[in-house]
């Protein structure tokens, strides 16, 4: 039976049977009320009936009869009270629905005009920490499949930014405002925003705990609390970013600035920088290598520059199919390779920047070195609230099975996105493609059974090479390549123009129209069933 929707809390069906009520379970539905006296008709059910079928799936039923003649200010008056302690959207009935639509108009005669009409749960089917890329996709992915659903977000911050943009904001190609939207635009209407910051998990109690120490239940929670940029982990980065030409394109305001100091540049020594893995978006720094370099080449300054790459880990990229063409261009830009050399310190005004560098004997040394321009890409961990919680695995992120992305320990919880413990690449990308599996997995949780679809541990890096070209890095788990098209469209290992066409065009509108609204496009999830 196909129930009308009066409201965004509340919609009217006619007489229900006891497998239309487990139907109304399975969409969302939080609350039965029965307009409706017994016995009207032969054969009706009663409804004690429909009030035992809603109890076995865990929803509230509420008997509030009335009579084909009209409704009383006494049910009017009842109605207002279900209305107002219901926990999500609400499924009346009658014998045709029609009454059931004429006692909710009188019921907000009832409600106090400055009363809310969807008031929130006191329990909610699903919380979702994180406003993030991973955060309002699953919530979309969700409420795509059950659109009654009572989902809170918590998300403290008025902007959503799509991030991936902000290397080519470094250089010249996207303006910074395409970047962002008000978090408004893209939260799902439907779910409860909660504009504040987790300071913790309580997994025994079933609770996210807020600032100000209020705290939020949940039947089950998606942790998607993204990864914490430690600016403050190297001295003096924090306090030189914005001037003296050092930069970094993993902040919305200084990537223009990145842009600034290309673009007025004339020559000198130019140092790009890389921190221990893991990291949001791993040829993010090398990315902002490229095109500075490649800007520079068409100006005519390249010549008069020093450019040096210091890369705190051991090889140019984690997935060596790729290493070629990058190579080709490090040699093309005539770009110093420093592995195993990584960022401790910065002097702004001096314009030196300090390494800790290790030696093929092992040994460290402190490097000082004089610098023209830095691009500085901070150390990442998990952010403080999950690495402190029951929910943290040893990385101190959240601690996910990483096919399933179910907690390993708490089974009504999941987590996704940069702040989860699998070791795939943080990248959009790889959100986009978790995202479905969280919610049919969050769903299956719901109605008391396992998980039902898997992750390959997708994730694409567009390595932007130059102006116009892209090396197009797309793999899954231990390295594995996962391309998207056949090798004689697009050979994601060599520099193409498809691929830029892609990143330039395609990409930020397949995010803001797809994978924010729940349009899982080239992201089907895949059923468990066919793991590996």
């Amino acid at each position: 039976m196909a129930f009308k929707k009066i409201d965004d809390s509340y919609w009217i069906s006619a007489q229900l049977t006891e497998a239309e009520v487990a139907a109304a379970a399975l969409e969302g539905f939080r609350m039965v009320i029965c307009n409706r006296p017994d016995g009207e008709e032969p054969g009706q059910v009663p409804a004690a009936e429909i009030a035992a079928a809603a109890a076995r799936h865990g929803m509230e039923f509420r008997h509030i009869p009335i009579t084909p003649g009209g409704v009383t200010p006494e049910a009017a008056r009842r109605m207002a009270e279900a209305l107002a302690a219901a926990e999500g959207a609400v499924l009346a009935y009658c014998r045709s629905g029609n009454r059931s639509a004429m006692i909710w108009q009188s019921a907000q005669a009832v409600i106090p005009p400055s009363a809310p009409q969807a008031p929130q749960p006191k329990v909610f089917d699903v919380v979702i920490v994180g406003g993030g890329s991973a955060g309002i996709a699953t919530a979309a992915s969700l409420l795509k499949r059950r659109p009654r659903l009572a989902i809170a977000v918590i998300e403290p911050a008025q902007d959503h930014f799509y991030q991936p943009g902000w290397t080519l904001v470094g250089a010249g190609v996207f303006r910074p405002e395409v970047t962002r939207r008000p978090m408004a635009q893209v939260m799902p209407p439907s779910v409860t925003w909660l504009r504040k910051a987790a300071t913790g998990f309580s997994p025994e109690t079933n609770e996210v705990v807020l600032e100000g120490g209020d705290a939020v239940r949940y039947r089950v929670l998606v942790a998607a609390p993204g990864i914490k940029l430690d600016w403050d982990a190297i001295p003096g980065l924090v306090e030189a970013l914005g001037r003296n030409n050092v930069t970094s394109n993993y902040r919305f305001d200084l990537a223009p600035y990145t842009q600034e100091i290309v673009r007025n540049w004339r020559g000198g020594r130019a140092l790009f920088t890389q921190p221990p893995m893991p990291i949001k978006c791993a040829g993010a720094p090398q990315k902002a290598l490229y095109l500075s370099c490649d800007q520079w080449r068409q100006a005519g300054t390249l010549s008069n520059t020093k450019v040096a790459f210091h890369n705190a880990g051991g090889v140019l990229f984690g997935v060596p199919d790729y290493v070629p063409a990058l190579m080709d261009y490090i040699k093309r830009y005539d770009v110093d390779l420093r592995f195993q050399s990584r960022l401790v310190a910065v002097d702004g005004a001096a314009r030196v920047a300090t390494f800790e560098r290790r030696a093929t004997d092992g040994s460290m040394a402190h490097v000082h070195e004089e610098f023209d321009m830095l691009h500085a890409v901070p150390p990442q961990t998990a952010p403080d609230f999950v690495r402190n919680s029951p929910l943290a695995g040893v990385s101190g992120y959240v601690d996910v099975d990483q096919d399933t992305l179910r907690h390993t320990r708490y089974p009504n919880v999941f987590g996704l996105g940069d702040g989860c413990s699998t070791s795939n690449a943080k990248t959009a990308a790889a959100a986009r493609v978790q995202a479905p599996v969280v919610a049919l997995n969050v769903l299956s949780a719901l109605d008391g059974k396992p998980p039902v679809a898997v992750y390959d541990g997708y994730g694409s890096c567009p390595l932007t090479v130059e102006r116009g070209r892209i090396v197009l890095a797309e793999f899954g788990y231990g390295g594995k390549l996962h391309p998207t098209f056949p090798k004689f469209i697009l050979d994601g290992t060599k520099p193409s123009r498809l691929a830029w066409f892609l990143k330039d065009r395609m990409l930020p509108w397949i995010y803001w129209q797809g994978m924010l609204k729940g349009r899982e496009w080239l992201a089907a999830p895949r059923p468990i069933s066919i793991r590996g």
